[in-house]
């Protein structure tokens, strides 16, 4: 098949792209702009397109599936001509869908912990030696890619995004998947430039148990109250569902976690946090009803150490301590401080983040950010007015970002990235945790560690 992808230079893009190639399909592809690291890998796999921009003159029938990111628009020339030649265009969910129809599907949803869910079932499905296929939101380590499709894998493993599927489909990516078994780790109101009120974001929830395949099961995290009304109100009787809750947990000496699980079950994990704890106990339930052996699953799942920019490790010296994580919406910035703190309790805890969603950066949402940062000792909340510009957002006040976190004794708002570099590198190192928690970069602050 001759397949070609439109702002192919997306971070999910990029890499089905990637994996379609292996697959040895014919892949093309196009974008405006196209940073690292999907440069690099495009590149290295030949797939690198020779010029930015699109080019409509070389969308012709001889194509058999466009693939269309969210980058693009609705009147993207590539696009456009490409409904004028009638070609099939999909969303990339809708192509993850239509490969892996063979396949028994795995979904991993809800508003927080998805990568990290789909992180560590992907790590015990490698240790097991069972083949699938998947599509993960991180880089994991001893995987090559996010994708992987292979027509003879009899798994497929998805990490399922609430969020649009893409410029002209509007449904979210997981409406899409019909899963077999899903795993729900908790619900809480995000992506405020597509559902505009809390209830429009919980109603997908509702929908998607509409979505998923004849007696599929529902693993879900009972400790989440507004999941549980959702659970509770599904009307399908085919649907098998079975809770999870956080297992009781306690630190050890070197920094590691034991968890203690029914039955005299232990695993000891370096994961770091209460959250993590959670996700690890959602995995294993969800591990046991596709028919994995518990015991192997324990085994294997102690040596999982986090997917890339998930409280990832970026500095550990002489009881300082800096972690980077993707936490971004107020539900995983409280989850994330909290437990980073508990797995620290005896280190003072600096964290800042990063402003850099659209939701993050409304001002009619911020106040949801709420006693998000008082777990921590000392807050930084930071913020680019230029991004504020290239998202047509207006400027906000800093005094009304530092309200809108609530009453925290020592939290500071800084606006630009030098400030922000000075402020974090000239802190005490003696007992001390950094959480660096964005979905960007801090305006490209040059950290020494």
């Amino acid at each position: 098949m001759r397949i070609h992808f439109i702002a192919i230079g997306g971070s999910a893009m990029h890499n089905i792209a990637l994996a379609v190639a292996a697959a040895g399909h014919e892949v093309t592809g196009s974008d405006d702009q196209i940073f690292e690291p999907s440069r690099g890998r495009l590149a290295a796999a030949e797939l690198l397109p020779t010029n930015a921009g699109w080019y409509p003159e070389k969308i012709n029938e001889s194509i058999d599936v466009i693939v269309l990111g969210m980058h693009a628009r609705k009147n993207n020339p590539e696009l456009l001509k490409a409904q004028e030649l009638g070609l099939s265009i999909q969303s990339y969910p809708e192509f993850l869908r239509a490969s892996n129809e063979h396949t028994k599907r795995v979904v991993i949803g809800g508003s927080h912990g998805k990568t990290t869910i789909t992180s560590m079932l992907l790590h015990a499905m490698r240790g097991l030696n069972i083949p699938t296929n998947f599509m993960v939101g991180a880089q994991l380590k001893g995987f090559s890619r996010m994708a992987e499709i292979n027509p003879n894998r009899p798994w497929c493993i998805l990490e399922g995004d609430e969020y649009l599927s893409s410029p002209i489909d509007r449904r979210p990516k997981f409406f899409w998947y019909e899963g077999h078994f899903t795993l729900l780790t908790g619900i809480a109101w995000d992506h405020i430039n597509v559902f505009p009120t809390e209830e429009n974001y919980i109603e997908q929830f509702d929908l998607y148990l509409e979505t998923l395949a004849e007696n599929a099961t529902v693993v879900w995290c009972a400790d989440d109250a507004v999941l549980g009304l959702i659970i509770r109100r599904c009307n399908r009787t085919d649907l098998k569902f079975i809770p999870y809750h956080t297992p009781p947990c306690s630190p050890n000496s070197d920094g590691t976690m034991t968890i203690e699980f029914e039955g005299n079950r232990s695993v000891t994990t370096s994961l770091v946090g209460t959250h993590n704890i959670q996700n690890l106990a959602g995995a294993r339930t969800l591990a046991q009803t596709m028919g994995l052996e518990t015991a192997a699953f324990d085994r294997i799942i102690a040596s999982f150490v986090g997917a890339a920019r998930r409280l990832e490790t970026v500095h550990d010296e002489n009881g300082f301590k800096v972690f980077r994580d993707f936490a971004h919406a107020p539900s995983k910035v409280k989850a994330t401080v909290n437990g980073v703190k508990a797995s620290y309790p005896s280190h003072a805890l600096t964290a800042v983040l990063e402003l850099h969603t659209f939701s993050s950066l409304n001002m009619d949402f911020l106040p949801s950010y709420a006693n998000a940062m008082d777990g921590a000792d000392e807050a930084v909340i930071y913020f680019d007015p230029a991004v504020l510009e290239h998202k047509r957002l207006p400027q906000l006040d800093p005094q009304f970002v530092r309200e809108s976190f609530g009453a925290h004794p020592n939290i500071r708002v800084i606006t630009d990235a030098s400030s922000l570099q000075k402020q974090v590198q000239t802190l005490d190192t003696k007992n001390r945790v950094v959480l660096l928690m964005s979905s960007g970069w801090f305006g490209n602050a040059k950290w020494s560690w």
